[in-house]
């Protein structure tokens, strides 16, 4: 229970509460203007200091971490472990708090610092969950563990997401968080939504594993690990390859002067190129020179003679005469010419045939030298395929190793599956064995529902495969008001569990954001049962409300709703806010 909050400056309104009902009230004055707001003056800061009492973080230049609130403690008196203490908390040093009181029962005891009691905030932490929630060390040291700055979050909402829906206090509160806060508070098996948390961190484990085997490592292994069966088929294409290429090496001859060879041969194929080229031309004059002596005829006078008689000329006996010698120089000249020719075609022909045999020499050497290429090779190439070979040899040891891996991940995702419904058994098997606890928080959210609107509501638990799963209904939901009412019956209900606990908070606050939208007539009820409620079960409730919220004609004669307010803020000036100042 909070007995008051008070500050280390004079301009803030110190705030004492009592047992029960108390309301922080936010009122508008006659003389205000129109842009006079309740808005800042210090509802939800009343809220935001007690949560930084208990440990909380505030943000960064806004808020309590503004610049000009530097060096402001904010003190909170309470009651705890039965003894009366004060904790006080400085903006400027937050990493520490101070305490006054019997700390005589405390699991961590403060140590003495300038004749002051100090707890690190850590510790402060731990002690605050082993004595409102009875939290141990042992708790604390567990991952995915109730805490107590996650569970007091249900009983001191804050901000205006945290009235969103009655099982989270914040948009981004991990589902498994949800599942271990709400299963504690309630008074089930939370450790079987730990542990199936941690089960399914093992199956994540294993799927990032395997993706970053396949997105990182080389080799062609990795490029289809999607499956067993992928694998064993690669497995087999590779042995075949392997195999293939030992025999291409056992098979290798490697010749020492390959490359000499081969510009051997090379320059023969070059010199038989050529030859073979002048050869053909060789021929092509011999069909010449032979065609012109085939064709060379001698010519006789008598045809010249008969020549002219054909043409009417009659040729005189001294020409006749000298035709004669023309005929013996032309034959002469013939002569002469077919001797050459013969000779041109007896050397072309001989040229030939020297040729050709210079080309059979040549293409005998050379089909020599290609045979030898053909059957061996150079050492750079003998080289490349061992290189070759032995990266096929460890791409089947990498393939082999990952077909082991996969068996191995397959196994775990089997062993893990049969863990996660062992685990879902028996979470069944307690959830029904805590029946009597789970019907307890169901009986009084639906007699809490009954209450505002005269139809009992639905707190539904389940256990199903992703664990714990909580719902609540109204019959007539659906509207903000009823959304909001929801979290306030479900919120009332954990007060009136753990007010018949102990340890227990005893605690219920709730902002003004609560009753936004909500019908006057279930605002009035749901005061009334807050009040009723926290006097008969001994825990006290807080609220924060604006004075135009507040449902005077609702309320019953015998209801005296003034007697309960603790403070009343103001827009009058800076003055009538909770800090006395504006920031």
């Amino acid at each position: 229970m909070i007995h008051a909050v008070r500050c280390n400056h004079a301009s803030f309104k110190t705030v004492e509460f009592r047992p029960g009902f108390n309301v922080v009230l936010a009122d508008r004055t006659e003389d205000s203007g129109r842009r006079d707001s309740r808005n800042g003056l210090g509802k939800s800061t009343l809220i935001e200091i007690i949560h930084f009492c208990l440990g909380g973080t505030i943000p960064t230049a806004k808020g309590l971490g503004s610049r000009t609130l530097r060096g402001w403690a904010f003190s909170l008196e309470l009651t705890l472990a039965n003894q009366i203490i004060t904790v006080t908390r400085n903006t400027d040093d937050r990493s520490q708090v101070v305490i006054h009181g019997d700390t005589a029962n405390w699991p961590i005891q403060p140590r003495e610092q300038e004749d002051q009691k100090v707890l690190s905030l850590e510790d402060w932490k731990t002690v605050l969950g082993n004595l409102t929630f009875g939290l141990t060390s042992d708790n604390e040291a567990k991952k995915y563990k109730p805490t107590f700055r996650g569970l007091i979050s249900y009983f001191i909402r804050r901000g205006r997401d945290a009235f969103s829906t009655p099982f989270e206090h914040h948009p981004k509160q991990p589902g498994w968080d949800k599942q271990v806060n709400n299963a504690f508070l309630l008074g089930l098996a939370w450790e079987e939504a730990r542990d199936l948390q941690l089960l399914k961190d093992k199956q994540k484990l294993i799927a990032d594993i395997k993706k970053l085997k396949k997105d990182t490592e080389p080799g062609v292994a990795i490029a289809i690990f999607g499956s067993l069966g992928e694998l064993e088929a690669l497995k087999v294409q590779v042995e075949a390859q392997l195999r293939e290429r030992k025999e291409t090496l056992n098979n290798f001859r490697v010749a020492s002067q390959y490359h000499e060879l081969e510009a051997t041969a090379n320059r023969l194929t070059s010199q038989i190129h050529e030859v073979t080229n002048k050869k053909i031309i060789e021929n092509k004059l011999l069909e010449f020179y032979q065609s012109s002596l085939d064709s060379e005829d001698e010519p006789r006078p008598d045809q010249v003679v008969r020549i002219y008689e054909n043409a009417g000329v009659e040729l005189p006996g001294l020409v006749i005469r000298r035709l004669e010698e023309v005929e013996l120089f032309h034959r002469r000249l013939i002569e002469n010419r077919r001797e050459f020719l013969v000779s041109e075609i007896q050397r072309i022909r001989k040229q030939i045939s020297s040729r050709e045999s210079f080309i059979r020499e040549k293409t005998n050497e050379r089909a020599e030298l290609l045979e030898v290429l053909k059957t061996h090779g150079a050492l750079e190439e003998y080289t490349m395929l061992q290189e070759i070979y032995l990266d096929d040899v460890a791409n089947l040891n990498e393939i082999n190793k990952r077909i082991e891996e996969l068996k191995q991940f397959e196994e775990q995702k089997s062993t893990l599956k049969i863990e996660k419904e062992q685990l879902l058994q028996r979470a069944r098997r307690d959830y029904g064995e805590r029946n009597e606890q789970a019907e307890r928080a169901i009986n009084l959210f639906s007699i809490n529902s009954r209450f505002l609107y005269d139809v009992p509501g639905t707190l539904v638990i389940d256990v199903g495969s992703n664990g714990f799963s909580f719902r609540v209904e109204i019959r007539r939901d659906g509207s903000e008001g009823i959304d909001k009412m929801k979290i306030f019956c479900y919120d009332l209900m954990l007060a009136q569990l753990w007010s018949e606990r102990d340890p227990s908070p005893r605690i219920l606050i709730h902002d003004s954001t609560i009753f936004d939208g909500v019908d006057e007539r279930q605002v009035a009820l749901a005061l009334q049962l807050a009040d009723i409620e926290s006097r008969r079960l001994g825990f006290q409730y807080i609220c924060t409300l604006n004075s135009d919220m507040v449902p005077r004609s609702e309320f019953p004669l015998d209801f005296n709703f003034d007697s309960f307010v603790r403070l009343k803020l103001t827009d009058e000036s800076e003055e009538g806010g909770l800090l006395g100042i504006s920031f």
